[in-house]
């Protein structure tokens, strides 16, 4: 691996301020361009592809021979040992509804292995940034999980799959287990920016199923190098993971399944 990620992390901070810049140049607008994708619940607006083909053109400008793999347009040459993991507009529901918690997430992997990820909420100016090994940042400061260990005492995050309306394996039973036991549940819908506020100590924990690599790649690292923990629970609805300190999560697991 020969890649400066230094120097890698300062273009793709620059990239997400782009990205977020477009983003609010459209909030709250009446030309958003909304279309449903897998069903009616799933909707993409022009602004996710605008942010995602911007995202494409500068990656491949700038390190040819990587791979890409983004949320709108799919695979491009993900067999390269570099692959970027990148979801142009996450928490597109809440951009198209006018709500202020949405996101940029890019993450590098190098062989499997996670090198550095960006997360920019720009309504909310916050930018959390984490090379591999060098601690996670949020707008240039350091960052570290909640150190809270009793979940009474703790404000957990999640969210619920699309299929929600055919699969009744949609994260309802989870919730209805542990909500008696807890302090309080947020739903901010947006997987990346959940990740980051766990990173950051405003969740103490965190879990979803049904999850993509987009939704996870960067918020993943950031909340490693934040001193948490990602741990999977399940294998059967795409991704499905809980983000916390291990005192959290390993209480956490008695009810979510």
């Amino acid at each position: 691996m020969d890649l400066d990620l230094k120097s890698t992390l300062e273009l793709v901070v620059g990239w997400a301020k782009e990205v977020g810049s477009m983003q609010r140049s459209y909030f709250r607008g009446d030309n958003l361009g909304i279309e449903t994708k897998s069903n009616v619940f799933d909707v993409v607006t022009k602004v996710d592809k605008l942010c995602e083909t911007f995202l494409l053109e500068r990656i491949n400008a700038s390190f040819p021979a990587h791979g890409v793999l983004g949320e709108e347009s799919g695979e491009h040459d993900v067999h390269s040992d570099y692959l970027w993991i990148v979801d142009p507009l996450d928490g597109t529901n809440n951009y198209s509804q006018g709500l202020p918690v949405f996101c940029v997430s890019i993450g590098l992997t190098y062989k499997g292995e996670s090198l550095l990820g960006v997360v920019y909420a720009p309504y909310l100016d916050e930018m959390y940034t984490a090379i591999r090994g060098k601690g996670a940042f949020r707008n240039g400061i350091s960052i570290r999980v909640s150190d809270k260990k009793d979940l009474a005492h703790s404000v957990l995050g999640t969210g619920f799959p699309y299929d929600k309306d055919v699969n009744p394996d949609n994260n309802a039973a989870n919730l209805a287990r542990i909500l008696p036991r807890i302090r309080g549940i947020r739903r901010l819908g947006s997987a990346a920016y959940d990740l980051c506020c766990v990173a950051a100590g405003f969740l103490d924990a965190y879990w979803e199923l049904g999850l993509h690599p987009w939704d996870v790649c960067a918020g993943e690292l950031i909340v490693r190098e934040a001193g948490g923990e990602i741990r999977s629970f399940r294998e059967n609805r795409g991704i499905a993971i809980m983000a916390g300190n291990i005192h959290l999560i390993t209480k956490m697991q008695e009810y979510v399944k």
